[in-house]
Protein backbone atom coordinates (compact mmCIF):
# COMPACT_ATOMS: atom_id res chain seq x y z
CA UNK A 1 0.00 0.00 0.00
CA UNK A 2 1.52 3.67 -1.04
CA UNK A 3 1.53 5.05 2.52
CA UNK A 4 2.21 8.79 2.30
CA UNK A 5 4.57 9.67 4.82
CA UNK A 6 4.05 14.04 6.01
CA UNK A 7 6.96 14.30 8.44
CA UNK A 8 9.38 12.16 10.17
CA UNK A 9 12.35 12.35 12.79
CA UNK A 10 13.83 10.37 15.57
CA UNK A 11 10.57 10.30 17.32
CA UNK A 12 7.66 10.42 15.35
CA UNK A 13 5.89 9.54 12.04
CA UNK A 14 3.19 11.96 10.71
CA UNK A 15 1.18 9.79 8.37
CA UNK A 16 -1.55 10.99 5.77
CA UNK A 17 -3.83 7.53 6.82
CA UNK A 18 -5.74 6.80 3.70
CA UNK A 19 -10.06 5.53 4.26
CA UNK A 20 -10.54 1.95 4.30
CA UNK A 21 -7.66 0.54 6.82
CA UNK A 22 -8.12 -0.41 10.47
CA UNK A 23 -5.21 1.40 12.44
CA UNK A 24 -4.26 -1.38 14.54
CA UNK A 25 -5.51 -4.50 15.40
CA UNK A 26 -8.09 -4.48 18.82
CA UNK A 27 -11.37 -6.08 19.94
CA UNK A 28 -13.94 -8.71 18.34
CA UNK A 29 -14.82 -5.32 15.92
CA UNK A 30 -11.88 -6.03 14.40
CA UNK A 31 -12.24 -10.00 14.07
CA UNK A 32 -10.77 -10.35 10.48
CA UNK A 33 -7.92 -7.96 11.67
CA UNK A 34 -7.37 -10.66 14.24
CA UNK A 35 -7.86 -13.63 11.66
CA UNK A 36 -4.76 -12.27 9.81
CA UNK A 37 -6.98 -11.25 6.68
CA UNK A 38 -7.15 -7.83 6.81
CA UNK A 39 -3.86 -5.62 7.62
CA UNK A 40 -3.87 -2.45 9.70
CA UNK A 41 -2.21 0.39 9.29
CA UNK A 42 0.65 -0.73 11.79
CA UNK A 43 0.99 -3.48 9.77
CA UNK A 44 2.09 -1.66 6.48
CA UNK A 45 4.41 0.79 8.98
CA UNK A 46 6.33 -2.25 10.69
CA UNK A 47 7.13 -3.35 7.23
CA UNK A 48 8.57 -0.01 6.41
CA UNK A 49 9.82 0.79 9.81
CA UNK A 50 10.42 -2.47 11.92
CA UNK A 51 11.75 -0.87 14.92
CA UNK A 52 8.55 0.76 15.87
CA UNK A 53 7.95 -3.34 17.05
CA UNK A 54 10.14 -1.54 19.99
CA UNK A 55 8.21 1.25 20.96
CA UNK A 56 4.74 0.72 23.30
CA UNK A 57 3.12 -2.64 23.35
CA UNK A 58 1.82 -4.71 21.09
CA UNK A 59 -0.77 -4.51 18.72
CA UNK A 60 -0.75 -0.98 19.29
CA UNK A 61 3.03 -0.39 18.99
CA UNK A 62 3.61 3.54 18.55
CA UNK A 63 -0.40 4.49 17.33
CA UNK A 64 -0.04 7.78 19.95
CA UNK A 65 -4.09 8.25 18.89
CA UNK A 66 -6.62 6.72 16.47
CA UNK A 67 -8.76 7.22 13.30
CA UNK A 68 -11.77 5.02 12.51
CA UNK A 69 -11.24 2.95 9.36
CA UNK A 70 -12.85 5.37 7.17
CA UNK A 71 -12.02 8.14 8.62
CA UNK A 72 -8.82 9.56 6.40
CA UNK A 73 -5.78 12.33 7.61
CA UNK A 74 -3.29 12.73 9.73
CA UNK A 75 -2.30 10.30 12.12
CA UNK A 76 0.62 10.37 14.63
CA UNK A 77 3.39 7.29 15.26
CA UNK A 78 6.13 7.51 17.82
CA UNK A 79 8.96 5.28 17.12
CA UNK A 80 9.96 4.83 20.97
CA UNK A 81 8.44 4.23 23.59
CA UNK A 82 10.10 7.29 25.60
CA UNK A 83 8.22 9.22 22.47
CA UNK A 84 4.88 7.42 23.23
CA UNK A 85 4.64 8.62 26.51
CA UNK A 86 5.62 11.72 25.59
CA UNK A 87 3.05 12.71 22.87
CA UNK A 88 0.55 10.50 24.85
CA UNK A 89 0.81 12.85 27.44
CA UNK A 90 -0.34 16.57 25.33
CA UNK A 91 -3.28 14.17 24.37
CA UNK A 92 -4.52 13.08 27.73
CA UNK A 93 -3.62 17.32 28.93
CA UNK A 94 -5.60 18.46 25.71
CA UNK A 95 -2.77 20.61 24.32
CA UNK A 96 -2.91 18.94 20.92
CA UNK A 97 -5.13 20.91 18.60
CA UNK A 98 -6.73 18.50 16.20
CA UNK A 99 -9.05 20.30 13.08
CA UNK A 100 -11.41 17.48 11.07
CA UNK A 101 -13.36 18.55 7.71
CA UNK A 102 -16.79 17.35 7.56
CA UNK A 103 -19.72 16.84 5.11
CA UNK A 104 -22.57 17.09 7.19
CA UNK A 105 -26.55 16.34 6.41
CA UNK A 106 -29.22 19.11 6.38
CA UNK A 107 -28.23 23.14 6.57
CA UNK A 108 -26.48 24.14 10.22
CA UNK A 109 -28.40 26.96 11.29
CA UNK A 110 -25.76 28.86 13.25
CA UNK A 111 -22.42 29.59 11.78
CA UNK A 112 -20.96 27.97 14.59
CA UNK A 113 -21.27 25.76 17.93
CA UNK A 114 -20.25 23.78 21.00
CA UNK A 115 -21.37 20.22 21.55
CA UNK A 116 -20.66 19.29 24.78
CA UNK A 117 -22.36 15.92 26.56
CA UNK A 118 -21.55 12.91 28.01
CA UNK A 119 -20.45 9.87 26.05
CA UNK A 120 -20.48 6.16 26.77
CA UNK A 121 -21.33 2.98 24.56
CA UNK A 122 -24.46 2.61 23.47
CA UNK A 123 -26.72 -0.02 25.61
CA UNK A 124 -28.21 -1.07 22.14
CA UNK A 125 -25.68 -0.90 20.31
CA UNK A 126 -22.45 -2.22 21.67
CA UNK A 127 -20.19 -0.73 18.21
CA UNK A 128 -21.70 2.83 18.96
CA UNK A 129 -21.63 5.54 21.08
CA UNK A 130 -24.18 7.54 23.01
CA UNK A 131 -24.26 11.20 23.79
CA UNK A 132 -25.93 11.93 27.43
CA UNK A 133 -27.15 15.57 28.75
CA UNK A 134 -24.26 16.85 31.37
CA UNK A 135 -26.99 16.11 34.18
CA UNK A 136 -28.78 13.00 32.92
CA UNK A 137 -28.75 10.33 35.69
CA UNK A 138 -28.27 7.77 32.81
CA UNK A 139 -24.64 9.45 31.97
CA UNK A 140 -23.08 8.33 35.64
CA UNK A 141 -19.79 6.84 34.88
CA UNK A 142 -19.46 8.28 31.53
CA UNK A 143 -16.89 10.41 30.02
CA UNK A 144 -17.07 14.43 29.24
CA UNK A 145 -16.88 14.94 25.51
CA UNK A 146 -16.30 18.73 23.72
CA UNK A 147 -16.91 19.05 20.25
CA UNK A 148 -16.59 22.74 18.36
CA UNK A 149 -17.48 23.14 15.02
CA UNK A 150 -17.92 26.18 12.33
CA UNK A 151 -19.14 25.97 8.99
CA UNK A 152 -17.14 26.78 6.13
CA UNK A 153 -19.54 25.80 3.14
CA UNK A 154 -23.08 24.99 2.55
CA UNK A 155 -24.63 23.31 -0.19
CA UNK A 156 -28.92 23.99 -1.28
CA UNK A 157 -30.20 21.19 -3.24
CA UNK A 158 -31.02 22.58 -6.98
CA UNK A 159 -34.50 20.38 -7.67
CA UNK A 160 -34.71 20.35 -11.71
CA UNK A 161 -36.84 22.64 -13.60
CA UNK A 162 -40.66 21.80 -12.84
CA UNK A 163 -39.93 19.71 -9.82
CA UNK A 164 -40.48 21.07 -6.20
CA UNK A 165 -37.83 22.18 -4.11
CA UNK A 166 -36.31 19.35 -1.95
CA UNK A 167 -36.77 19.87 2.09
CA UNK A 168 -33.80 20.54 3.76
CA UNK A 169 -32.79 16.79 4.56
CA UNK A 170 -31.06 17.08 1.19
CA UNK A 171 -28.64 20.31 1.11
CA UNK A 172 -25.24 19.98 3.62
CA UNK A 173 -23.08 21.45 5.15
CA UNK A 174 -18.88 20.97 5.09
CA UNK A 175 -17.81 22.03 8.67
CA UNK A 176 -14.29 22.69 10.33
CA UNK A 177 -14.74 20.51 13.64
CA UNK A 178 -12.04 20.87 16.43
CA UNK A 179 -12.43 18.36 19.30
CA UNK A 180 -11.17 19.12 22.50
CA UNK A 181 -11.86 15.48 23.94
CA UNK A 182 -10.72 12.56 21.88
CA UNK A 183 -13.27 10.29 22.72
CA UNK A 184 -14.21 6.98 20.53
CA UNK A 185 -16.58 8.12 17.78
CA UNK A 186 -16.90 11.67 19.29
CA UNK A 187 -17.08 13.68 16.48
CA UNK A 188 -19.86 10.87 14.49
CA UNK A 189 -21.93 10.74 17.88
CA UNK A 190 -21.78 14.50 18.40
CA UNK A 191 -22.89 15.41 14.98
CA UNK A 192 -25.59 12.67 14.76
CA UNK A 193 -26.97 13.76 18.40
CA UNK A 194 -27.67 17.55 16.93
CA UNK A 195 -29.42 15.94 13.85
CA UNK A 196 -27.05 16.42 11.42
CA UNK A 197 -25.03 13.04 11.10
CA UNK A 198 -22.01 12.90 8.41
CA UNK A 199 -22.68 12.07 4.89
CA UNK A 200 -22.08 8.85 4.48
CA UNK A 201 -21.86 7.45 8.03
CA UNK A 202 -23.78 4.49 7.53
CA UNK A 203 -23.59 3.22 11.82
CA UNK A 204 -24.41 6.84 13.12
CA UNK A 205 -26.75 8.30 10.12
CA UNK A 206 -30.42 8.07 10.12
CA UNK A 207 -32.62 5.45 8.12
CA UNK A 208 -33.63 8.04 5.89
CA UNK A 209 -30.19 9.76 5.62
CA UNK A 210 -29.51 11.64 1.89
CA UNK A 211 -26.03 11.03 0.95
CA UNK A 212 -24.23 12.89 -2.04
CA UNK A 213 -23.81 10.55 -5.06
CA UNK A 214 -20.76 8.90 -5.48
CA UNK A 215 -19.96 8.66 -1.62
CA UNK A 216 -19.17 5.28 -0.12
CA UNK A 217 -17.76 6.24 3.17
CA UNK A 218 -18.27 8.59 6.05
CA UNK A 219 -17.20 12.26 4.53
CA UNK A 220 -14.80 12.85 7.77
CA UNK A 221 -10.99 13.82 7.10
CA UNK A 222 -8.34 14.48 9.67
CA UNK A 223 -7.10 17.27 8.24
CA UNK A 224 -5.12 19.79 11.06
CA UNK A 225 -2.92 18.38 13.75
CA UNK A 226 -0.39 20.65 16.29
CA UNK A 227 1.46 19.33 18.86
CA UNK A 228 5.29 20.02 20.60
CA UNK A 229 7.83 17.99 19.40
CA UNK A 230 10.49 16.78 22.13
CA UNK A 231 12.64 19.55 21.17
CA UNK A 232 10.15 21.74 22.15
CA UNK A 233 9.54 22.63 18.89
CA UNK A 234 5.71 22.95 17.76
CA UNK A 235 5.07 21.26 14.50
CA UNK A 236 1.69 21.70 12.79
CA UNK A 237 0.57 19.04 10.06
CA UNK A 238 -2.16 19.57 7.35
CA UNK A 239 -3.72 17.05 4.81
CA UNK A 240 -5.86 18.18 1.74
CA UNK A 241 -8.71 16.34 0.99
CA UNK A 242 -8.60 13.22 -0.76
CA UNK A 243 -9.33 13.38 -4.37
CA UNK A 244 -12.24 11.40 -4.11
CA UNK A 245 -14.13 13.67 -1.67
CA UNK A 246 -12.63 16.55 -3.49
CA UNK A 247 -14.89 15.16 -6.01
CA UNK A 248 -17.82 14.74 -4.68
CA UNK A 249 -17.72 18.59 -2.82
CA UNK A 250 -17.34 19.57 -6.69
CA UNK A 251 -20.45 17.73 -7.70
CA UNK A 252 -22.53 19.54 -5.03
Amino acid sequence: MNMKIIYEDNDLLAVDKPAGIVVFKEGPAFAKAMAGEEKTLIDYLIGKYPELKNAGEAPRYGIIHRLDKDTSGILLVAKTTEALIFFQKQFKNRTVEKKYTALVVGSIKDNEGTIETLIGRSPSDKRKQKAYLLNEPAGNGKREAITKYKVLQRFAASPKAGEPRLNGRENYTLLEVKIETGRRHQIRCHLSYIHHPIAGDKMYGFKDSPAPKGLTKQFLHSSYLKIELPSGEIKEFNSDLPEDLKKIINNL
